[in-house]
Parts: structure tokens; sequence; C-alpha cells
């Protein structure tokens, strides 16, 4: 599994990648952050920096499901390459936050695609392209095919496009387009600006989302398709 997250006040940054048995790898980047002078730790070192900060192990045979097993074995029998116009990132969980003092942060932990090679990382915990966060700009989180969002930069290119006096709208819409005119790549985005505008855009057939902003809970998944509740 793979992880990220930052602080957008001094842009400091944890990660990890290729590690196991532990049920919140964002945690463990948290501590990646706050306990180490590095940004980003993988596989064995991540795993020592994680025995020794007490992080607790899971049995491995609980993180995965009998519907994961038969999505692999799917996989396997079909022996294709993954394909970018059809995401298989099933697991990437992001989110975006401002409080109300202005500071802004991101978090994106995944457990990849299925069937990748041994070793494989993708975007997640990449900062730049997994999210971003600056409190001058905004925060954004990504999800999608890892490597097309790697090669695009596709969080950093959506604060670009933010910081050159697009909304949060246009934003998303210019950097998810432009890494499917390039790369006919699909994925999405959600983006919350320095004033607390915010967008969860994607290309991809559908993408569940969520806001709290006044009280309010926004949530949907297909396009076209939102609810607003209260919060309490």
């Amino acid at each position: 599994m793979d992880a990220s997250i930052m602080d957008g006040r001094d842009l400091a940054t944890g990660a990890v990648s290729a590690v196991r048995c532990i049920s919140n790898p964002v945690k463990l980047a948290r501590l990646v952050m706050d306990k180490t002078p590095h940004c980003f730790l993988t596989d064995r070192g991540a795993a020592k920096f994680a025995a020794d900060m007490g992080v607790p192990e899971i049995p491995g045979e609980q993180l995965v499901t009998e519907r994961s097993r038969k999505h692999l074995e799917k996989e396997r029998r079909e022996k294709g390459a993954p394909n970018a116009t059809c995401p298989q990132n099933l697991g990437t969980v992001g989110a975006v936050a401002l409080d109300c003092r202005g500071n802004m942060a991101y978090a994106t932990s995944t457990g990849g695609i299925v069937n990748k090679m041994c070793g494989r990382v993708g975007d997640s915990p990449c900062v730049g392209s997994g999210g971003y966060a600056d409190n001058s700009i905004g925060a954004v989180s990504t999800t999608g095919h890892g490597e097309s969002i790697l090669k695009v930069n596709l969080a950093r290119l959506a604060l670009f496009h933010l910081e050159q006096g697009k909304t949060v709208e246009e934003a998303a819409e210019v950097a998810l387009g432009y890494m499917k005119s390039k790369l006919k790549a699909l994925g999405g985005l959600i983006l919350v600006s320095r004033a607390g505008d915010w967008a969860a855009k994607w290309t991809s057939t559908s993408m569940p989302w969520a806001a709290v902003k006044g009280g309010k809970v926004h949530a949907g998944i297909d396009p076209g398709d939102s609810t607003i509740t209260d919060l309490s």
C-alpha cells in the first residue's frame, strides 16, 4: 500500500510506499512527516519505521476480500496490460481540508492497481501527482491511472491553473482534460481553494465523493447526481 500527506503551512510532507499489513498507511505517512527528517520511506525501511513507532500490524488475510481475489484471478486470466482508459484503481481514498485559520492539507492512500508488478508504485505517495497542499493556493488529491497521473503531475497541474486565476472547477477540468487528451487517460480529483471554494471532478465513469461546508454535506457518485444534507 502507498500513502502521502502534506501540510500547506510549510509544505511539510510524509509518504510511504510498498507497505504491508498496516490498516492505515496514511497514519504512517503522517509519522514520517512529523517524526523524521525525511519525506518518503519505502518497503523494508518503512516497515522498520512503523515497528519502531509502535504501529500495529494486522494479518494480511484480513486485508484481502473474496471480491478482490476474484478480481485478481480475472485479471490474470485475461493477462492484459492495465488500460489507462479503464482505471482499475478501485482502492484510492483521498481528502483535502481547509480549517478556520486558513491552513490546508491533503492526504491520499491506495492499494494500487490489480495484478501490478512487484515493486510498482503509482501516483498516490508522490507529492505533486497524488496530491499537493499550499496555503497560498489550495489543496488537491487525485485518483485514476497512476502512471498517467505521474506523467502530467496532475495535482500540481491543477493548482497551477488555480494559481493562474481559474476557478476550482475550471482548474480541475483543464488539468483532467490535458491528461485525457495527451495520454488518453482517465482520472478524478478533489480540490479546495484557499478561499474555501471546492470541486470534485472526474473523467472516468463515476467517482464517489463528499464535501462538508457550512454545516452541509454534499455527496455524489455519478455525473449530475448529488445530494445535500445537514451535517447534524
